[in-house]
């Protein structure tokens, strides 16, 4: 019976310990990559509802876009100087320009301006 109770004991504290022994900077890696990636992918779609409701207007929406894929060249720069990896300074600047561009893109969505060759989608 004490051997079974030992067994038990020593395999909950292997299973306890088991996330220690992954690496950890490989999943924060793929973490902030896929962070990344899945803001852009929003703020993306974002755009593209804006321009389908006629909120934001073709000039707007490619203002919008190269502000996107300045960032997006930024972080691919960033993490080649650093072998694939991001700073905490780096994903702080990129998570600040992130911000700006959304509310840029929130802004160009509220704006008094609108595309004339859309109808906008009114809720009634």
């Amino acid at each position: 019976m004490k051997i079974k109770f030992l067994l038990l004991t020593a395999a909950t504290a292997l299973l306890a310990l088991a996330p220690a022994f992954t690496s950890a900077s490989a999943q924060t890696t793929y973490k902030q990559r896929h962070t990344i990636a899945k803001r852009s992918a929003n703020q993306q779609a974002r755009i593209q509802h804006g321009v389908a409701d006629g909120q934001i207007t073709p000039r707007g929406a490619a203002a919008a876009e190269h502000n996107q894929s300045r960032i997006t060249n930024q972080d691919a720069r960033m993490r080649s100087r650093d072998d694939g990896h991001l700073t905490s300074a780096d994903r702080h600047k990129l998570a600040s320009e992130q911000n700006a561009t959304s509310r840029g893109i929130y802004d160009r969505n509220h704006n008094q301006y609108a595309d004339p060759g859309v109808t906008p989608n009114t809720p009634r």
